[in-house]
């Protein structure tokens, strides 16, 4: 049967869920098969939940989904012939009314506005080189306690450690700095990183002369700066038919300059001649570290690819409603988002047996994405059913005492990460030569 992979996966995830398994398994499928939703908890009134609506909540509040054990389960479903890709990146939930969540951090976007929430880190492996399918096998809280970058060197650590064979991993400029690549250096992966155009890297030092420490660095190159580039290791034209003419650059043996033990091939994309009018394109810079190195004329289309991490973050946040719950505690919002890459697989094992039936203002797909998957998934449910048993009536709830009043829900205050140095004034300085004295 073509849905037998589907049913083996629902059934796979039903017997790991524990606690509350039922409600929260029911509660997944109303997300899938609710193609808009006013409210949170108008996925109560959804045919396939079958519980009363406080019975959402409580699913979130009870379960205890076992993350190393679900992250295993997805793992084991990673099959492609060749060198695993996976993406890497992070997301914001922003929660800026919600002063009763603990661990409220700040968020700064590149557009310079700052907004308070709760980040949230992901690892998908990216199946097709050409469509929108991002699959997460980790997806997880950033603490306050951590980085972006501690985070993601971690996920990556456990996701090579269970997968057996050496992955690709592709991460936005974000994460290209001495910092992520310390982090990574003993993990089994190969990284491809995006730069920042204004970013320094420094060449393999001269020949030792005898006299002094031997030199960690050597020729300073300025991305930016193109009378510092040395003569390029390797140059290369490409017609691609979907950017256009190609030029490809690489430079090999330079380093950041807090990790000179890791040595890296720098890569920059420039778009000659774009297909299309009025198309510009801005130099795109590469690092990759690694054992073998890909053909040039192909890693740079390999990181065009983690841009399906993007297309699933918005997918999340509008179809799978990730950030619509107003939930006030930390822990059932971490539970609330353990189910993304739950519902994502899903789709991809049902898309198998999906006919294309586009609404009157859609275009045909030749392969389906996932928000054209969810919109033949009732059908699908329909066919196969569901392992989530019915609910048991246990006679009506005796409520709360007469004239008990709950307390007042603890207030928390936002965490600020890394503390703003202040500028340096001459009272500041009076002051500290006073102290010194």
């Amino acid at each position: 049967m073509i849905l037998t992979q589907l049913e083996k996966f629902r059934q796979g995830i039903y017997d790991s869920l524990g606690k509350a398994k039922d409600a929260v398994f029911e509660l997944m499928d109303a997300v899938l098969t609710s193609p808009s939703i006013p409210s949170f908890v108008s996925l109560s009134q959804s045919p396939v939940f079958r519980r009363q609506w406080s019975s959402i909540y409580a699913a979130l509040h009870d379960s205890r989904p076992p993350k190393m054990l679900l992250m295993k389960l997805l793992v084991q479903e990673v099959e492609t012939d060749e060198q695993p890709f996976l993406a890497g990146d992070h997301s914001f939930w922003a929660r800026p009314e919600a002063k009763t969540l603990k661990e409220r951090t700040f968020h700064g976007d590149r557009g310079g506005s700052i907004g308070i929430g709760q980040s949230y880190s992901t690892l998908a492996w990216i199946p097709e080189a050409d469509g929108s399918w991002a699959l997460p096998l980790k997806h997880e809280r950033i603490t306050t306690f951590e980085t972006p970058t501690s985070k993601a060197a971690f996920q990556l650590k456990l996701v090579t450690r269970e997968l057996g064979t050496r992955p690709l991993a592709a991460y936005d400029r974000g994460y290209g700095n001495a910092k992520f690549v310390q982090a990574t250096e003993e993990i089994n992966a190969d990284l491809l990183l995006r730069l920042a155009s204004n970013r320094c890297v420094w060449g393999t030092p001269g020949t030792y002369k005898g006299r002094g420490a031997p030199c960690k660095h050597g020729h300073k190159f300025k991305l930016n700066d193109p009378q510092t580039w040395p003569e390029a290791t390797e140059t290369l034209e490409v017609e691609d038919p979907k950017v256009g003419r190609v030029k490809v650059m690489r430079w090999s043996g330079f380093h950041f300059l807090q990790s000179p033990n890791r040595a890296m091939e720098i890569i920059r994309v420039e778009v000659l001649q774009p297909v299309g009018r009025n198309r510009k394109f801005q130099p795109l810079w590469l690092a990759w570290l690694g054992q073998t190195m890909p053909p040039l004329e192909n890693l740079w289309q390999k990181y065009l690819c983690r841009f399906a991490l993007e297309h699933w973050y918005r997918f999340a946040k509008q179809r799978l409603y990730w950030t619509q719950p107003q939930l006030s505690s930390t822990r059932a919002a971490e539970r609330w988002s353990d189910l993304m890459p739950l519902l994502t697989w899903q789709l991809w094992f049902a898309r198998v047996a999906c006919i294309d039936s586009p609404l009157p203002w859609q275009s045909t797909q030749d392969k389906l994405s996932p928000g054209r998957v969810a919109q033949a998934f009732p059908l699908i449910l329909a066919t196969i059913g569901t392992p989530a048993q019915p609910p048991k009536t246990q006679g009506l709830s005796p409520g709360r005492a007469q004239g008990h009043q709950p307390p007042q829900r603890p207030r928390y205050l936002t965490v600020k990460k890394h503390a703003s140095k202040k500028p340096k004034t001459e009272e500041s300085l009076k002051n500290a030569n006073l102290t010194a004295a």
